[in-house]
């Protein structure tokens, strides 16, 4: 890395995600992910990425529409990612303490078994957030204009929005409890924390990261939080129906790819420039960072470390926006 010591700061596109004890980095060509073994070791993958500026086709690049095939490169490979993170946790005393159930499946479906368990986890988390985050909210907002007082559209839209965000709030909060998450809330923060480092020119060591703030205007916390603002107005703008929920859903299913392109260029704007403007649109998922990140130990640290240093270019010239 040509420029690592120099202490000139800049903006990189590389970026990353906690994984199961673990951290996947991503840059401009390369993707990695470093996991911290049951043996203490630390396992790193590396994998080139099938779109790189060279060869980018050209709907990847246009504003709007760039952020919609972003949104579902980075949900697809997150969650490849974090199964196969959870696989390289299995030890040979799992196999041993598994039920006669758990046997009988994996002799019967043997290799097929976690893809089909991984899918149904898929579908029953997605059923579980469409309740949470669209049926739900939109019953209560329905509930109190026709009960309690009349609301408008845009109030309507503005109490929905707010109970999605409190909803979204309530839970990363309640599952920093959980000692598996809290350690990947950990991971998390130690992701920021090298990229951050990373940016300012440092040396990638332990002790130049353990420096800098956990908070990080590119994330993908902050990305959410905007996803769920941006939609009360452009649900109230679009006009969406109120009269019937399960319609009112198909609409917003709709108009996800509008909201999401919106949001993408919003937390890109962010990334890149340091005003007035973009640290107001950075300022409520920073503080919800506060609760998805914390502050990691010198253990994953290097794990983060390791994933940052197997995908950055060796020119840092080409990872700058």
């Amino acid at each position: 890395m040509s420029n690592q010591s120099s202490n000139e700061k800049f903006k990189a596109k590389t970026g990353g995600q906690a994984v199961i004890e673990g951290v996947m980095m991503k840059s401009i060509k390369k993707e990695a992910m470093a996991c911290r073994l049951p043996n203490g070791e630390i396992d790193l993958e590396v994998w080139d990425l099938k779109y790189t500026p060279d060869n980018m086709p050209f709907y990847r690049k246009v504003p709007f529409l760039r952020g919609i095939f972003n949104f579902l490169d980075s949900l697809i490979d997150g969650y490849k990612c974090l199964s196969k993170s959870a696989d390289k946790q299995m030890t040979d005393d799992d196999e041993e303490e598994m039920t006669k159930f758990e046997k009988w499946l994996t002799e019967k479906l043997g290799d097929k078994l976690m893809p089909i368990v991984s899918g149904l986890s898929m579908v029953l988390g997605l059923g579980i957030a469409v309740v949470l985050f669209m049926i739900f909210p939109a019953f209560i907002s329905k509930l109190i204009d026709k009960h309690i007082i009349s609301l408008s559209p845009f109030a309507k839209n503005c109490i929905e929005g707010v109970l999605k965000i409190s909803i979204f709030l309530a839970y990363t909060k309640l599952t920093s409890f959980m000692s598996d998450i809290a350690t990947t809330y950990r991971y998390h923060g130690a992701e920021h924390k090298t990229i951050a480092c990373y940016e300012s020119g440092e040396e990638l060591t332990v002790e130049n990261v353990k420096k800098h703030i956990r908070f990080h205007p590119r994330c993908g916390t902050s990305f959410i939080f905007l996803v769920l603002f941006i939609s009360i107005f452009v649900f109230t703008v679009v006009g969406v129906p109120w009269d019937n929920i399960f319609v009112r859903m198909l609409f917003k299913l709709a108009l996800l790819p509008v909201i999401v392109g919106i949001a993408y260029e919003l937390i890109r704007l962010a990334g890149r420039h340091d005003n007035i403007v973009t640290r107001i649109i950075s300022a409520p998922g920073l503080w919800i960072q506060r609760i998805t990140t914390s502050e990691p130990n010198d253990g994953q640290i290097e794990c983060a470390i390791a994933a940052l240093k197997a995908v950055v270019p060796e020119d840092t010239e080409e990872d700058r926006w």
